[in-house]
């Protein structure tokens, strides 16, 4: 470890080099941007709207945006293992190392062969890296694209009886504060997830009981949810993440909360009874 290593790694902590946090306003990148500000570690926010921009198809964005930074949150949207993802996040790792990034930790995607081609690109630029892996979020119910479904009654979705172990973003938030700001976490690999496996009939039972209405799962085809897609202006290749579901490669729980954070991860039924007494399903 060089000196210089060490000097960047202290910086951290003390507050005199700043995080950049891609995703500042999304589910895990606001948790996380709000934990280490109220740690006194400067934040950055990289995003259309932030000071200075960070778009991650106009490459003439990034370098302005890691100025000065001295370790990355790296999220990517839509997805990791979607076409061109590797060689943006590889591009960007790079500039981030040479611009003097030394910290980088990515979020990734659990049981997704294509996310590890982008884990790798990160790996290779020589940075201090921690990969964070997580599926199907808790918040997908109350923060995005299944709120919708969830406002109207019906979670019509083609995942059959197939399980997921849910996992909530405060804990992924968590997992990544600390990845960033303990040493312990460099050149490690978690997986997360939350402490048991529900099926959508399950969720919708979990929410009904939250919400005091009924919220009904109903079965439908790729077929039909790909057309569901394209009318309402999503990526098409959002249908191709439920194979992640259908084939069962994430359904058992992982321990990677409590091997990070020294607790179990939350439950969605917690998840469901807070989210709903904020109002969000009120219809």
């Amino acid at each position: 470890m060089t000196n210089t290593q060490n000097i960047q790694r202290n910086d951290l902590r003390t507050g005199t080099r700043t995080t950049l946090v891609i995703g500042g306003t999304g589910k895990t990148g606001r948790r996380v941007a709000e934990r280490l500000t109220a740690q006194g570690l400067p934040v950055r926010i990289g995003s259309r709207g932030g000071e200075p921009p960070f778009v991650w198809e106009d490459p003439d964005t990034w370098e302005a945006a890691v100025e000065g930074v001295g370790a990355v949150y790296v999220t990517y949207y839509p997805d990791l293992g979607f076409p061109g993802a590797a060689e943006a996040v590889g591009a960007f790792s790079e500039l981030a190392v040479k611009k003097g990034a030394r910290r980088l930790v990515l979020l990734s995607g659990r049981g997704e062969q294509g996310a590890v081609v982008s884990e790798n690109r990160l790996k290779e630029s020589g940075a201090d890296w921690t990969v964070v892996r997580a599926s199907w979020f808790n918040q997908n119910f109350d923060e995005s694209f299944f709120l919708e479904p969830v406002l109207s009654g019906e979670l019509a979705l083609p995942t059959a009886d197939a399980v997921e172990p849910f996992v909530d973003a405060d804990d992924i938030a968590d997992v990544v504060v600390a990845a960033l700001t303990d040493d312990r976490h460099i050149g490690r690999t978690y997986e997360l997830s939350g402490p048991r496996s529900l099926s959508f009939r399950d969720v919708a039972a979990e929410l009904s009981k939250a919400t005091g209405r009924e919220i009904a799962y109903v079965p439908v085809t790729l077929d039909d949810y790909r057309g569901f897609l394209r009318e309402n202006g999503l990526p098409v290749e959002f249908a191709e993440l439920f194979g992640l579901i259908l084939d069962g490669r994430n359904a058992r729980v992982v321990n990677g909360v409590e091997e990070v954070l020294g607790r179990r991860p939350r439950d969605f039924s917690d998840f469901a009874k807070d989210a709903a007494a904020t109002g969000v399903w009120n219809v």
